[in-house]
């Protein structure tokens, strides 16, 4: 048996305190071993006991999360999972909290309501598996193997839940391919370099990152103002175009259609897929059925194997497959999983991502 993960909880709310530790203990592979009110009485903590992963607010008195993110990263680097209240204003600073250092970011536990309380609960034990198991630069510890869990209480939906089987009619070949890309924990920085070295005139390409809602506008924003290409949120009805990308917001499923030669996407709700909305292998099953050969496949860093499936669809309908490689992976688990089913044409590093998928889109 693997040892369980450790996690010190950092929030000045009492109740979120008792009810994150609530969640986390709920899961058989975590153990909360403290919380603390602030910063100051989590550092006095970890001094005495180093945990393996910190969930931390982001609005605390004497220090803010922000500030002792930035203390710890440069001190005592230690996985972090910010853990914050659905703010739409908040979701920059939070951004900031991922290029500081911090592995994820989930909302904190919905009250009152079961199947919100379930889906909380979801993600944020595997936001801290993920955590665990990923690679922080510093940091004084290996990270922490996490096994499959032996059983799952939750039913775990495929991509069948939203768009049947791929039908195995070859599409008709188009002159513009089309690049769709799935990632999640330490994909919002990978994903700004892959999309910082492509060109103006790059194929539209549509992106799954895991990530909570309100989040992904403000990455959007973000990413548009690094990047030579076009970058927004998905909105319902979208077209692909050369030169735009579209990354589907938190909380909803992306799904790419065509009509005739146009490709746009279309974002419905739905239940979580692979425990994942938006999902990857619904990104990808899509792809498979509406693009066929004309795309091309990515798979990125990530706990998990979500898009592994939807994967194998794409590569059996003609796309080309692209993963990135395990030594510049934080997580090395989406990936992994495409590569273990033999569906992945090639395995690249993080710097060299850019450049296959500009190679395969005029294959």
């Amino acid at each position: 048996m693997a040892r369980k993960i450790r996690v010190l909880i950092i929030d000045d709310s009492a109740t979120v305190r008792q009810t994150l530790s609530a969640v986390l203990e709920s899961d058989p592979q975590i153990e909360v071993i403290g919380v603390a009110s602030d910063p100051f009485v989590a550092a006095k903590r970890i001094r005495d006991d180093i945990p393996d992963v910190i969930t931390l607010d982001v609005e605390m008195p004497r220090m803010d999360g922000i500030t002792f993110l930035r203390k710890l990263m440069s001190q005592h680097p230690i996985p972090v999972v910010m853990c914050s209240s659905l703010i739409e204003a908040g979701s920059e600073t939070l951004l900031q909290a991922l290029e500081a250092g911090a592995v994820d970011i989930v909302l904190k536990p919905k009250i009152g309501v079961a199947d919100a309380l379930m889906e909380s609960r979801i993600r944020i034990c595997d936001a801290v598996k993920a955590a665990a198991s990923a690679r922080v630069a510093g940091a004084r510890r290996p990270p922490v193997a996490v096994p499959r869990p032996i059983h799952e209480p939750e039913k775990k939906l495929t991509a069948d839940a939203m768009l049947p089987p791929p039908s195995g009619k070859a599409m008709a070949k188009t002159t513009e391919a089309i690049v769709c890309i799935g990632a999640s924990t330490g994909g919002t920085e990978a994903l700004r370099a892959v999309l910082e070295d492509l060109p103006p005139d790059s194929p539209g390409i549509v992106i799954v990152q895991h990530m909570p809602e309100k989040f992904t506008a403000s990455f959007a924003k973000r990413l548009d103002s690094l990047c030579a290409v076009s970058v927004k949120e998905a909105e319902d009805g979208d077209t692909v175009l050369r030169g735009r990308v579209l990354i589907a917001p938190g909380n909803k499923h992306t799904i790419l259609e065509r009509s005739g030669a146009r490709y746009y996407v279309t974002v419905k709700d739905g239940p979580l897929v692979t425990r994942h909305r938006p999902s990857v292998d619904v990104l990808f099953r899509s792809a498979a059925r509406s693009a066929g050969s004309n795309a091309v496949g990515v798979i990125m860093t990530g706990m998990g194997d979500d898009g592994a499936r939807g994967m194998n669809e794409m590569k059996q309908a003609g796309a080309y497959t692209i993963a990135q490689d395990e030594a510049t992976s934080v997580v090395f688990g989406m990936p992994k999983e495409a590569i273990a089913l033999g569906c992945v044409d090639r395995v690249a590093p993080l710097h060299a991502l850019a450049k296959e998928i500009l190679k395969a889109s005029s294959r």
